[in-house]
């Protein structure tokens, strides 16, 4: 079974290390992180994810510039912002991320 491909896009270094640690010991996931819109964007054309997940720290510019890029890149790819607090969020966020369709 292929793994659940998640692209988080975070700010702050530490969290996004967090999150990527949370996503990871689910086994069914696998994320990939990115500090950056351009680390984002280059990841998008390295790579087909399932769901992108906007962390903390991303302003509304960078969001807007990050939607359109990813939506050029893989159209119907689903976006979701992620409000923190802790792992049963977290897993909450990405399982009714991925039951919409």
């Amino acid at each position: 079974m292929d793994k659940i491909q998640i692209l988080v896009i975070g700010r702050n270094e530490q969290i996004v290390a967090t999150v990527e640690r949370l996503i990871n010991n689910n086994p069914a996931w696998q994320a990939t992180t990115c500090l950056t819109d351009e680390g984002a964007i280059a990841a998008c054309d390295k790579q087909v994810f399932d769901l992108v997940l906007l962390g903390g720290g991303i302003d509304t510019r960078s969001e807007s510039i990050l939607r359109t890029a990813i939506r050029a890149r893989q159209p119907g790819l689903k976006v979701i912002q992620h409000y923190g607090g802790g792992s049963g969020l977290l897993a909450t966020e990405i399982n009714m991320a991925l039951a919409v369709k």
